[in-house]
């Protein structure tokens, strides 16, 4: 998927990176594939002992971290929930992901010019935070709302990041990286692959994926600029797409695809975020 692709061409410019995975079998495969500086250390968003961890081990071999790039995530998925009772698509992609980045913090203010990258999505669009019911415990799930959600919280964490950590040399970046079909699809069946248009009654791509979806290469283009490219120098707190900040949402026949609606970019949602999941911590 994504996450390979950018370690992949990371290592080949001749970064050292860290392949966090919760699978240690593909972990293991994707750094002996790429064969460059990079070391696979076990990651389970899921579970806080294994994100402590991580970022003990991660503390212990580096003295810096330049780049965090925060691309696992969850899809789609039938009603799940945590050991806490959390639904398991915002656990993983917002609680868990905070958690880490909290985690890691000091490493990338000891780089001075560090950047943070958080896998946010078109899919945003669907919901911004439904603050009275973020865990659908009084209300029935509906698993594309809580995907939705857990994305606008992706660009949410970068607002909050970049305006926490700006004057501490971290700049934060939300990005879609477009429509991809990778296995994060895992959870769909064909047929409702088929009724959302993806794919034909055959299981091929169907006309609007071919024109509209990328390859997995295509869509690690915009973490990559937004992780390194000097155009985006004393720029944070933005939310990107083909390489290019995110212009506002428009009115325009593209607008479920296309730019970025308020509410995953509004500082004082992205704080109010940042205060609940500190209060679901505690």
């Amino acid at each position: 998927g994504v996450g390979f692709e950018i370690a992949r061409i990371l290592t080949y410019m001749g970064a050292k990176v860290i392949i966090a995975c919760r699978n240690e079998k593909d972990g293991l495969e994707v750094q002996d594939y790429i064969k460059g500086d990079s070391e696979y250390i076990n990651l389970d968003l899921e579970k806080f002992a294994s994100i402590e961890k991580f970022s003990q081990a991660v503390e212990k071999r580096y003295s810096k971290i330049d780049i965090l790039i925060n691309n696992a995530g969850v899809m789609a998925c039938p009603e799940m929930r945590t050991p806490e009772g959390w639904e398991l698509q915002f656990a993983v992609n917002q609680i868990g992901h905070f958690v880490l980045t909290k985690g890691l913090l000091p490493l990338m203010q000891a780089a001075e010019g560090a950047r943070l990258v958080t896998l946010s999505s078109t899919g945003h669009k669907m919901s911004g935070i439904r603050w009275d019911d973020i865990h659908f415990n009084d209300s029935e799930y509906e698993k594309w709302a809580a995907y939705g959600q857990s994305k606008t919280a992706a660009s949410l964490l970068a607002i909050e990041v970049d305006k926490r950590m700006k004057d501490s040399g971290v700049r934060a970046f939300g990005v879609h990286p477009g429509g991809i079909m990778t296995p994060l699809q895992r959870h769909l069946e064909q047929e409702e692959m088929v009724a959302l248009g993806w794919m034909d009654k055959d299981g091929q791509p169907t006309e609007r994926v071919a024109k509209m979806f990328k390859t997995p290469t295509q869509g690690a283009s915009t973490s990559l600029w937004a992780a390194t490219s000097p155009q985006l120098n004393d720029i944070g707190g933005v939310y990107c797409e083909n390489c290019e900040v995110a212009a506002p949402t428009d009115d325009g026949e593209n607008a479920r695809f296309i730019g970025v609606n308020d509410w995953a970019v509004d500082s004082e949602e992205a704080s109010r975020l940042w205060d609940e999941t500190e209060r679901m911590l505690s």
